[in-house]
């Protein structure tokens, strides 16, 4: 079951390590001491696959700058 949980909530947060931060981050803030962690665990993935807890767009990934060739002078 939570498998499916876990497919439905990678639809809406496709990148994995933003799913699992948000995830972690839900049942640290949601989980109440007197029920299971499973069940918190589930109500997030169930609600993040309805739209909710999901984070803004990633921003745009800028490439580093180019690398000049390095010179090796000749050893004489």
């Amino acid at each position: 079951m939570r498998s499916e949980l876990v497919y439905s909530a990678r639809v809406k947060i496709k990148n994995n390590f933003l799913l699992a931060a948000t995830v972690m981050r839900a049942v640290r803030k949601l989980h109440v001491s007197s029920s299971r962690t499973e069940d918190t665990l589930n109500k997030i993935f169930e609600k993040v696959s309805e739209g909710g807890f999901a984070h803004g767009e990633l921003p745009e990934v800028t490439p580093p700058p180019p690398i000049d060739m390095l010179v090796i002078s000749p050893i004489d």
